[in-house]
């Protein structure tokens, strides 16, 4: 008897059968679980005190320092983590996989019980014009903090260029140096002490955190009202202090806050309520307006509003529909309106202009001037450029999750808690001190450029002259005096590196983007900045600092797109006009830009759009959609999109639009030929509709299940699924005594409609009083008296939860369970009547899903067989003693096949008392050759699903040539047919089998390369799952 841990980290007693071949596979049969598991069968130890959620386990505090030890022991580049395609899933290790369990999901739609249908009834006619109302107050105020954080980071960035490009001028750069060291630090040190020292989950952009919310998963303090003025604060500081990010994340993020909070009219940071706006008090309408938040601070940030409702529908949103697209569209409506009206008359709180005048200059982040006609001959570049994208978008990725493995890894090292904080402090100090000591003498190894720009002046040759790269001037004043050949004119000088580093991240796109600008930038300078950008850009990400990446995506790319724009230049000269002006480096670094955002973001719909608003070049719309899918394309081969690697790097379960299965033989699994019984969780714990005080409180405190099914008892006597109930919602009915019934109280007499507690209390976020909570539970659960005190939950149950039969669907399982962001998702047996298991998130996350159905036979494969032996297993007695082992039973070849390998199976013996069954299954292995097959005269049979046998079962045995089995109850009542899905019951099903040939005692069945036999005994039936060995 050996004991192992399986993959959940679960200990377990382990029978091995070896074959007598040296191939030294074996046979493994679970004998029972040794622990309790929980509610997504991970084991999760009891800790001494409850926390405020109501469970003895909590996420970490802060998953910037958490890092899972067993990590460190994986290669650099280990197969499926964080150099893996799209069509991998990520594999975890065991510790990751114990953070994983620690977040609990969320369901989109609220518990539909007695409660919240008498709260339904109390409040006002559900009409659209208060949703409306709400969703034009969320864009206002999203549109307003927008304006706020552009003219505060507009404010600060001139403050720090203007007085440092006056030491520069006057070839001071010692001083220029020292001045933007002195004023970046001091506003990047605040920036960034709020974040490690106030709110660590206001940190990054927030975006990752956001996605999974909306995916179903609850992460604390994301929605808060402490987060969203430190996300704030701390995003002007680092951005105005000229680190290497962008805002336009946190603002995102900042507009999901609003939406989550304003909506709700109430704070329980502040311990304010309103009583305004109570029916949005549920988690539907909370979550979608946390959508239409997160869509509005995209609209703000870019001037984009349809960009914003592309981008919260492709990528932050799990759940849409027309109405909630209309509501989304006005509020991102609204939120430019407001941003760009206050933006119209200021520019870093300088009033500059009228108000009310919306200007293309300002309304329009990256203004294109000049639009061309371009040959189909321009997508040969845009492939290119495309292909670039994915490249350098996965290098990235790829090394920013690297980074961010790094830093884990350090922090988590280290003991001290002010020496950690210490360090992460120090690190955007760094980071900023090598960016501005790079931008500002690096420039000083490159020669000033003489600007070429050509005329746009009159006949008499004077006028102005367009060009991008002046500092801080659109147009240059050019005199006759200086014309050159072919119409050009120089008459100034500029450093390219310091026109692209010494400035923000803003201006430098715009110098890349502008048009007829051919020789402004050279080889040298652009190759120069994308390596110190690229870097320093990739560290930032991910510091403690609220910032954001689109402006250094946007960046980077149009620097490589630039240079492949330049090579066409030098290769074909300088087209201004005709067939080939969009030969151009600037419209080259439109499309480069486009592609590297895609490349990292994997967005498409979305960034196609927002690429539209924000250059205003509808022109080169096809060009960019062609760059931005090969960037995908390219990009899906080597790494996951940045946001979802970063969830997974975090361990936040995360359910993809559509998983990916393989086997360990590399073939794509189709889940419609799975069932949810495959997947679910055995490991249920059901309560009754008046269950005992004492009962729940022991749940409550042993046990980590977020949630419960609940049965009643039907006419016929039988108890069946009535809804689920979860953890918070019994502890606080335990904390209402009025929910109690006393001994001697009339039980008949109960009625559903009567409520002793209100859905408001019911439906809480978190206990105010945990310790309080605990010590009632644990008198509950000690004292006598509360034995017979029971609690009539039928009022509080989710009549509504959803359930599925154990042979339903499993893809179609996974589309409803992530459709409607459910929480729970309770398995029934197949006549629809008693629960058999529950499934979870994490049952469905791709890396579960290819653990459990790798050895869950889908029938029995394209080239499997099945044999079953009669008595293999110790029976069991009436005192659940056991029986010495009975002499093994050979199988071989038949005779008058070819045979390639006679094998015996051998039993060891067995100390466990829960060996509950007579009977066995072995599975023939897939890896056996098609020839082998035909020649052995095998018939393929249908794929057959799990099977549960009961005990009572004596006699098995059969080859399915013709997917029929030999079924012999109590030796001489033979039967034979298809067997069917599990579970069933022999007694319930043999009437329905049809007669057939079936292979009897002493016959032959192929066992050649052994499969490996995994059974879970946690009830009186066997449920067998069929794995093999790697």
């Amino acid at each position: 008897m050996e004991t192992e841990q399986d993959d959940n980290g679960i200990s377990e007693n382990v029978l091995r059968l070896r074959t007598l071949e040296p191939s030294g596979t074996s046979l493994s049969v679970g004998a029972g679980r040794s622990a309790e598991t929980s509610r997504s069968g991970g084991l999760q130890k009891k800790l001494s005190k409850l926390s405020k959620y109501g469970v003895s386990f909590k996420p970490p505090e802060d998953d910037a320092v958490h890092y899972a030890s067993d990590a460190k022991e994986l290669g650099f580049f280990q197969k499926g983590r964080d150099f893996e395609s799209t069509f991998t899933n990520h594999k975890y290790t065991v510790e990751e996989k114990e953070t994983l369990y620690t977040y609990e999901s969320q369901d989109y739609l609220p518990s539909h019980s007695e409660v919240y249908k008498n709260w339904i009834k109390r409040q006002p006619s559900r009409l659209d014009w208060d949703q409306w109302l709400m969703m034009g107050l969320i864009g206002f105020i999203v549109g307003f903090i927008g304006y706020l954080l552009h003219q505060t980071i507009e404010f600060l960035t001139d403050i720090r260029i203007d007085k440092a490009t006056d030491y520069i001028e006057d070839n001071n750069l010692v001083q220029a140096w020292g001045w933007l060291l002195g004023f970046s630090l001091l506003f990047l040190f605040f920036g960034s002490a709020l974040i490690v020292f106030v709110r660590p989950s206001a940190g990054g952009s927030g975006l990752p955190e956001l996605i999974c919310f909306l995916n179903g998963t609850q992460v604390r303090h994301i929605f808060n009202v402490k987060t969203l003025v430190i996300k704030f604060f701390s995003c002007c500081l680092s951005v105005g202090s000229g680190m290497p990010v962008g805002p336009e994340g946190p603002m995102i993020h900042l507009g999901s806050l609003v939406g989550a909070g304003v909506s709700q009219f109430k704070s329980d940071t502040l311990k304010v309520k309103f009583p305004f706006f109570e029916r949005f008090r549920n988690s539907e309408d909370r979550r979608n307006f946390v959508s239409a938040g997160a869509a509005a601070g995209v609209a703000a940030a870019f001037g984009a509003p349809v960009g914003g409702l592309l981008f919260s529908m492709e990528e932050v949103s799990s759940f849409w529909n027309e109405k909630l697209s209309w509501q989304i569209f006005f509020c991102c409506m609204v939120s430019v309106f407001t941003s760009n009206l206050g933006n119209s008359a200021f520019t870093g709180f300088d009033y500059t202009g009228i108000f009310g005048l919306f200007q293309s200059s300002q309304s329009i982040l990256f203004k294109v001037y000049r639009s061309f006609d371009f040959h189909i001959s321009i997508f040969v570049p845009t492939i290119i450029i495309g292909v670039l994208g994915g490249l350098l978008g996965s290098l990235f990725t790829f090394t920013n999750l690297k980074i961010v493995r790094a830093r884990k890894s350090l922090l988590s090292s280290i003991q001290s808690p002010y020496l950690m904080k210490f360090c992460r402090l120090a690190e955007p100090i760094i980071i900023l001190v090598i960016y501005i000591s790079t931008s500002v003498f690096l420039p000083a190894a490159f020669g000033c450029t003489r600007y070429h720009t050509q005329s746009n002046s009159t006949s008499s040759g004077d006028g102005w002259c367009e060009s991008a790269s002046n500092l801080g001037n659109a147009y240059v004043n050019c005199s006759s005096e200086t014309k050159t050949s072919k119409g050009f004119f120089s008459n100034e000088s500029y450093n390219e590196v310091a026109t692209l580093l010494m400035t923000n991240g803003e201006r430098a796109i715009r110098d890349l983007f502008s048009r007829n600008t051919h020789h402004d930038f050279g080889f040298p300078s652009l190759s120069v900045v994308l390596v110190v950008y690229f870097i320093c850009a990739c560290w930032s990400a991910g510091t403690a600092i609220a910032s954001g990446l689109v402006v250094p995506m946007l960046l980077i790319g149009g620097l490589y797109g630039r240079m492949v724009g330049l090579a066409m230049v030098y290769l074909f000269g300088v087209h201004t006009g005709g067939l080939w002006a969009w030969i151009d480096p600037g419209a080259m670094a439109l499309i480069g830009a486009a592609s590297f955002f895609g490349g990292v973001s994997r967005l498409t719909m979305s960034l196609t759009v927002i690429m539209m608003e924000i250059t205003n070049d509808i022109q080169f719309l096809l060009p960019i959609m062609v760059a931005i899918m090969f960037a995908k394309w390219v990009g899906d081969f080597f790494t996951h999109p940045f946001y979802h690697a970063l969830l997974e790097v975090k361990c936040i379960p995360f359910l993809s639009s559509e998983p990916i299965v393989y086997n360990r033989k590399k073939r794509r699994l189709n889940l419609e030929l799975y069932t949810a019984g495959h997947v679910m969780n055995m490991h249920v714990i059901t309560l009754t509709d008046k269950e005992s005080v004492q009962k729940i409180a022991h749940l409550l405190l042993e046990t980590t299940h977020s949630g419960f099914p609940v049965l009643s008892r039907s006419s016929v006597g039988q108890d069946i699924f009535s809804g689920t109930i979860s953890r918070l919602e019994l502890t606080v009915l335990l904390k209402h005594k009025a929910s109690f019934i006393e001994p001697g109280d009339n039980e008949n007499n109960l009625t559903s409609d009567v409520t002793a507690v209100e859905y408001e209390q019911l439906t809480i976020d978190k206990l105010e009083d945990p310790f309080v909570t605990e010590e009632m539970l644990n008198n509950y659960a000690t004292l006598p008296e509360h034995a017979n005190t029971k609690v009539y939950l039928r009022p509080y149950i989710n009549q509504s939860a959803m359930t599925v039969k154990s042979n339903f669907s499993l893809h179609r399982t996974y589309i409803i369970f992530r459709s409607l962001s459910l929480r729970h998702l309770t398995v029934t047996s197949v006549d629809g009547g008693q629960v058999v298991g529950m499934i979870t998130r994490r049952d469905l996350m791709g890396f579960n899903l290819e653990e459990k159905l790798d050895r869950a036979p889908q029938g029995l494969g394209k080239f499997a067989t099945v044999a079953r032996t009669m008595r293999m297993f110790v029976p069991r007695t009436a005192d659940n003693s056991n029986s010495p082992p009975r002499s093994p039973t050979r199988l071989t070849v038949p005779p008058s096949t070819p045979s390639t390998s006679n094998q015996t199976l051998r039993p060891l013996p067995v100390s466990s008392s829960r060996i509950v069954s007579h009977s066995v299954i072995l599975e023939a292995p897939e890896s056996n050759a098609e020839s082998e097959n035909e020649a052995s005269g095998l018939k393929v049979p249908p794929r057959l699903p799990d099977t549960v046998l009961p005990a009572s079962t004596e006699v098995i045995e059969a080859v399915a040539p013709n997917t029929l089995l030999s079924l012999n109850k109590n030796v001489d009542d033979s039967h034979v047919g298809s067997l069917p899905a599990r579970p069933m019951s022999l007694d319930a099903e043999l009437s329905s089998l049809q007669p057939g040939p079936s292979l009897g005692l002493g016959q032959s069945f192929n066992v050649s390369d052994a499969p490996i036999l995994h059974f879970d005994t946690s009830s009186a039936d066997l449920h067998s799952d069929v794995e093999q060995l790697p």
